[in-house]
């Protein structure tokens, strides 16, 4: 892989809770995926990628079920993996999945969202995240797509900041270049959609069928202070390119490489510096 870093500097560490469960037995199919030993000297030092479990409306979804395990626990095995092999980041090999609870996000800085489209949450849950944003912590929010998956997530955002607005990030914006120069807003199609689409010609690199799916957004939610709490990746798939890194040569080089790991490890490295 030829994504380079001058350095990450040793920051946003954490106490991590005791192991739930090994995410590798979860892998469907065959797969080699990483695995690394954490520092004896300093165990609980480290970044720990933490998966959201949620909610979802849509029928025949449910808690234990639903879209919040898109592409677990591959992408981020694989990502743990790429933070621990391309920075000078500590990382914990095994990610942990956290319910929307004040106890168990508490420990991580940094947590993450996949497919929020239909996403239901309480007022609880919607206080729990707001506290948790508020006092210092980092949401990613990745892969919907369209104007009506938006629509969902917007309401459930609403719930939790009914007085503030996500801000469109310009290219110029420090994200886009605070490890890896990213030229322009990157949009990762998922595998299927990807090979679809250059097999058939079509040579797109969104979700075609979605309506309002084909501008890649990135957009923020920022404190009182300026600080960014909320990163919500819409029309992209980044957790897709973590997963598939290994399945498709071509969807490496043009996405997994180019796109989904240097853009991921700019929001990491962001989210823990500032």
């Amino acid at each position: 892989m030829n994504l380079r870093i001058s350095g990450l500097l040793l920051v946003g560490l954490m106490l991590v809770a005791e192991a739930r469960d090994n995410p590798r037995t979860h892998i469907r199919g065959a797969g080699d995926f990483p695995d690394w030993e954490g520092s004896k000297e300093m165990p609980n030092d480290a970044f720990r990628f933490a998966r959201v479990r949620y909610d979802s409306w849509q029928e025949g979804y449910s808690r234990r079920s639903g879209k919040w395990q898109t592409d677990y626990p591959e992408a981020e095995l694989n990502f743990s993996w790429r933070l621990q092999e391309l920075t000078s980041l500590r990382v914990h090999p095994d990610p942990v999945v956290v319910e929307i609870d004040a106890e168990q996000i508490k420990p991580y800085p940094f947590i993450y969202m996949v497919e929020p489209g239909h996403i239901t949450i309480t007022e609880q849950e919607a206080s729990i995240l707001r506290d948790y944003l508020l006092n210092g912590g980092f949401l990613m929010v990745d892969d919907f797509w369209g104007d009506e998956e938006w629509d969902g997530f917007y309401r459930a955002f609403k719930m939790i900041f009914p007085d503030r607005e996500p801000e469109e990030l310009p290219i110029s914006h420090e994200i886009f270049h605070c490890v890896f120069d990213l030229k322009e807003k990157p949009q990762i199609p998922a595998i299927g959609t990807a090979l679809e689409a250059r097999d058939s010609g079509l040579g797109v690199t969104y979700e075609w069928y979605k309506q309002g799916a084909e501008t890649p957004h990135y957009r923020a939610v920022f404190d009182d202070e300026g600080r960014m709490m909320m990163i919500i990746c819409h029309n992209t798939d980044l957790g897709d390119g973590w997963e598939r890194e290994g399945e498709n040569e071509w969807y490496f080089r043009e996405f997994s490489e180019k796109k989904s790991f240097p853009m991921g490890i700019n929001i990491v490295f962001y989210a823990l510096t500032h």
